[in-house]
């Protein structure tokens, strides 16, 4: 009787395939290959930096290394109170100058007739606190004294003989004239 079993063929199965090594060598190369380039990357950084930290650590040294690099200050605004030519064109002229949404068109005296007889105290306070499909103007880009100012170019420029708002001396004049306009 034979043998089924060749000891020729059983001392191929002992030995690793030829593929094998391939694959232990790719793996040994895509596991060393990252290290290899992390080590390279510090060792740049170290060239960079001098290797050492820095050896000022004192608070204030700390304080001027991260320090913010933007600063933000609530404060008056230091800025040429605006013409009302200058608030009609920044902030009006998308609506009234073609009439959406039922604005009354710029220079329009018959559209603007019934809000001129309501008088200017009444248009300031749509203006500023926003009336029908206007939104409030009033504590936004300009300061409600440069609302008025636009108010009344726009009034003015269809037939109202309305006086130009004069700018507030001072924070605590604007003050006053603010309250006085929201209790009419």
């Amino acid at each position: 009787m034979s043998n089924p079993h060749h000891s020729a063929d059983h001392d191929a199965h002992a030995a690793p395939a030829p593929g094998a090594f391939k694959k232990i060598a790719s793996i040994a190369v895509l596991l060393g290959l990252p290290l290899l380039l992390i080590g390279s990357l510090v060792g740049h950084y170290k060239s960079e930096v001098g290797g050492q930290m820095p050896s000022d650590m004192s608070e204030e040294a700390v304080a001027a290394r991260i320090q913010k690099v933007g600063r933000f200050q609530l404060g008056a605004a230091s800025r040429e109170p605006k013409t009302g030519e200058q608030v009609y064109q920044a902030q009006c002229t998308t609506c009234h100058a073609a009439g959406l949404v039922g604005a009354p068109k710029f220079g329009d005296a018959a559209a603007w007739a019934p809000r001129i007889a309501t008088g200017y105290d009444a248009l300031l306070n749509s203006a500023l606190k926003g009336k029908g499909n206007m939104s409030p103007q009033g504590g936004g880009a300009f300061a409600d004294f440069e609302v008025g100012r636009g108010l009344v170019y726009m009034a003015n420029a269809a037939g109202a003989k309305f006086d130009e708002p004069k700018a507030p001396e001072s924070a605590e004049a604007a003050a006053p004239a603010a309250a006085a306009s929201e209790a009419k």
